[in-house]
């Protein structure tokens, strides 16, 4: 079962309305997407995802509700392009959640736990070409070991890459608890049952294979210069890699620039775009946590545009 995160406090951030252009960034299994049709009957609803699976579930659940709609099949990291495409160039609100839908987590095919045997996988468009199997056997040492301490954040980055780059001379490294087992074996049993780094290691390559920090960039830029005035961005993060991005982000673009700071008229192109409308990110409530532990990491930052 597939439990959208902050589902409610995401809807209230929006501040839907009823006429207006609504944009779910990641579609998913199209529980926050079916919240929105249900209060836009005049509006309209486009909605992203990379995964075909995905797609085709949440045209199911949306049909029931409405047609006014469209699901496209890309990443964000496409979006100004593809709603351009669509004769959409301004919209009334922008959703990111940028966690792991539950059903691509548990279906134990995709490759995205380290808890599951499975063929190093982890794409979320399935089209795409590069996969985590790729990444683990082509890339050098020197890659993995940067890719390791920048998404994973993990210490022990070098002798884990050393590890995988020892291992792959002798045979190719296909599943991912024979992967899980090289880590171990670099690190020592000790260290890994503290630390757990697995945990980051298969998070550093998810973000590798679907260039998802990048994408977050380039689309968070494009929807606020893409947001009618009153317009929301909603934005919920799952690790301190997203989160920072979508905080320096919203800060550039809510504060004057600093060569103008002060100064009693500060010329037009220079003024700030959004208003911050959480100084503190929110998080679950209580509730949401014990119907759901992966909420736990979960924080919401909402903007404005002025």
């Amino acid at each position: 079962m597939h439990y959208s995160v902050m589902k409610e406090e995401a809807i209230d951030a929006l501040n839907l309305q009823e006429c207006g252009v609504y944009v779910d960034a990641t579609l998913g299994y199209a529980g926050h997407s079916k919240e929105i049709l249900k209060r836009i009957k005049k509006g309209f609803l486009f909605a992203f995802d990379a995964d075909t699976q995905a797609l085709e579930y949440s045209h199911q659940e949306l049909i029931g509700i409405g047609s006014n709609f469209k699901l496209i099949h890309s990443n964000f990291i496409n979006l100004k392009e593809e709603l351009i495409k669509n004769n959409c160039k301004m919209v009334d609100g922008f959703l990111f959640d940028l966690g792991l839908s539950s059903p691509e987590i548990d279906d134990a095919t995709r490759g995205f736990s380290f808890m599951n045997d499975a063929i190093l996988d982890m794409r979320m468009d399935r089209t795409s070409v590069k996969d985590a199997k790729m990444v683990v056997n082509t890339y050098s040492e020197e890659l993995l070991t940067n890719l390791f301490y920048k998404y994973a954040e993990e210490p022990r980055s070098k002798e884990i890459a050393s590890a995988i780059i020892k291992y792959r001379k002798n045979k190719e490294i296909t599943h991912t608890l024979e992967l899980v087992e090289i880590i171990k074996s670099s690190v020592g049993a000790n260290y890994f049952y503290k630390k757990h780094p697995e945990r980051e290691i298969f998070q550093a390559l998810r973000i590798e294979v679907n260039n998802e920090l990048e994408a977050i960039l380039v689309a968070l830029e494009d929807a606020i210069k893409m947001l009618n005035k009153g317009g929301r961005i909603c934005v919920i993060t799952f690790h301190s890699l997203e989160d920072r991005i979508v905080k320096n982000i919203f800060r550039k673009y809510s504060e004057v620039n600093e060569i103008f700071k002060g100064l009693p008229d500060i010329p037009e192109e220079y003024q700030p775009l959004i208003k911050i409308i959480n100084k503190k990110p929110l998080v679950p409530s209580s509730k949401e946590l014990e119907e759901n532990t992966r909420s736990k990491s979960a924080k919401m930052r909402i903007v404005e545009r002025i």
